[in-house]
């Protein structure tokens, strides 16, 4: 008999109180042992009784977030080797799920994915991961690392109104907009940030970055292939980092969009082991979509996780 394991993370979109997608996901889970959780100390706790009751496989539903989180959980209840994971995408965008095989509608592929862990057809793809330490205590692992525009752009989206892929390629527009019109919003997300950046233990020279991206997956959401050599070697991630101010940056959407280099200097595009980030202050971060602050962050390709697919 598998040891099957399912974390639901009641705080996701689609698995909030009143929400269908909860009810069929408990449908589609006989022979797991179901963990509900909303918050990281509930999270943990779930992953200390999965580690003592023993795992062949825990499926993580809900979105990116909880991608990282759980992951992280688990591997620290099970001393840096976690069983193997999969994601049933509950989330606002789901860009992890998206990047593996995730397609289609949520209920469907989570119930798919659940019969096949169950019936121990599901194949296991071994994925790479990204390592984070920050200068607060934070340790932590995931898949797509971001500072400068992509915190600014996360802190802009969760300010917004409504969240989701919809609401997040307007936000996308308007930015791209606002870098040839000159608008506020877009000087406000493409503006670099005072830091220092030490890459495999080289000090660049720049003194403030735009973008500062590491990332194990090609498609950072909404087609956005900045990293779009995530994944390509094991023991690295891609990073890429810019000093370009908005109106030099801004306009580079379209490479972005076909997966090409930026073009100009003050860049780095390198396959790394490892980066640090220093801060002149505290200063924002993002893991898998979420906000973090830190004045300094170090960051190592970690360990490949087994990955289920259905």
């Amino acid at each position: 008999m598998l040891k099957l394991h399912l974390v639901i993370n009641r705080r996701a979109r689609h698995l909030r109180e009143g929400c269908r997608s909860h009810a069929a996901l408990i449908a589609a889970a006989s022979g797991f042992t179901v963990h509900e959780t909303r918050t990281l100390e509930a999270l943990d706790d779930a992953a200390a009784r999965i580690a003592g009751a023993g795992a062949d496989a825990v499926v993580l539903a809900g979105g990116d977030g909880t991608t990282m989180a759980g992951l992280t959980a688990l591997t620290k209840a099970f001393a840096g080797s976690p069983p193997a994971i999969a994601i049933a995408p509950f989330g606002t965008v789901n860009t992890v799920a998206r990047n593996w095989d995730f397609r289609g509608a949520r209920e469907p592929y989570a119930a798919r994915l659940l019969a096949a862990a169950r019936a121990g057809s599901a194949s296991r793809v071994m994925r790479p991961t990204l390592r984070i330490e920050d200068d607060r205590g934070g340790e932590r692992s995931g898949f797509i690392f971001g500072a400068g525009l992509v915190a600014r752009f996360f802190e802009a989206y969760y300010d917004a109104p409504t969240q989701g892929t919809a609401a997040a390629a307007r936000l996308v527009s308007r930015i791209f907009a606002g870098s040839l019109t000159g608008g506020s919003l877009s000087a406000r997300v493409l503006a670099p940030a005072r830091c220092k950046l030490t890459v495999d233990g080289a000090t660049q020279p720049a003194s403030a970055y735009s973008l500062v991206v590491a990332s194990v997956l090609p498609n950072l959401g909404l087609g956005m292939r900045v990293t779009y050599r995530g994944g390509e070697r094991a023991g690295a991630m891609h990073l890429v980092a810019s000093a370009l101010g908005p109106a030099a940056l801004g306009p580079q959407l379209p490479l972005v969009l076909l997966g090409r280099r930026l073009l100009g200097d003050h860049h780095v595009d390198a396959l790394a082991a490892q980066f640090a980030l220093r801060f002149d202050r505290d200063d924002a971060y993002v893991l898998d979509g979420e906000l973090l602050a830190a004045r300094e962050v170090r960051v190592t390709a970690g360990p490949d996780v087994a990955v289920l697919r259905a």
